[in-house]
């Protein structure tokens, strides 16, 4: 059958818009993104034989373009549509995958962040933003350059914690000397952000500071 001798609220388009994409099976998921069949047969025929061939999603997600064009109705343009899916979708899996990380305590957060942050030459401060079971739901580079109070400004750190609906945030920098020793202006850093955390009620759970390979919690130090 033709798409258009389907019913109309039995044509896969039309059921994703009333009853939503989990209402569709495989085949139908990727007649929409291919769009169209050949001359011999229907986009949902076409969709089915790419299952077929590939004996379902588990190896049709690992299929190369010259692999997927050499399936009779399936043209570059096509196989690059499915190509740009697939490839959407596993950055969207390791994307869920980070957002789980838990952190239950300073050395969770130093660990997150050590190797991005060890060997950096001009002092990052970066934040986490935190859901309410302490996942990381964000993570953004507020500031590069030399740490004071003046620079930090308490407003970009906490507009992406509104922006995100965070519960917490986690604040880190790093020391390109490599110690982590904090200075004077990284515990007024800390005392500023804390204060106005608390006035608009979201919690700055710690500031960790990154030396090289090892790090200091300003909550462990009493600051927090």
């Amino acid at each position: 059958m033709l798409m258009r001798d389907f019913p109309h609220d039995e044509r896969p388009r039309e059921r994703f818009v009333n009853q939503g994409a989990e209402s569709l099976a495989n085949h139908e998921l990727i007649a929409l993104l291919i769009q169209t069949g050949s001359k011999s047969e229907s986009v949902l025929a076409l969709a089915n034989k790419l299952l077929i061939h590939f004996d379902g999603l588990r190896l049709l997600k690992d299929a190369s373009l010259d692999e997927l064009k050499s399936i009779k109705g399936i043209g570059t343009a096509k196989a690059i549509q499915l190509l740009a899916a697939i490839e959407l979708g596993r950055r969207v899996s390791n994307l869920q995958y980070r957002d789980r990380y838990c952190i239950k305590s300073p050395d969770d957060a130093a660990n997150y962040m050590m190797n991005e942050m060890r060997f950096l030459t001009q002092e990052h401060f970066v934040c986490l933003y935190l859901n309410t079971k302490n996942q990381v739901m964000h993570k953004q580079v507020v500031f590069i350059g030399s740490l004071n109070a003046s620079i930090v400004h308490p407003r970009e750190v906490f507009k992406e914690a509104f922006r995100r609906s965070a519960a917490s945030i986690i604040c880190l920098h790093n020391h390109p000397s490599g110690d982590p020793t904090p200075s004077r202006e990284d515990i007024e850093v800390t005392k500023r952000l804390l204060e106005c955390g608390k006035i608009i009620g979201i919690d700055m759970l710690d500031h960790i500071i990154i030396g090289e390979n090892k790090f200091v919690s300003l909550k462990e130090k009493g600051y927090i």
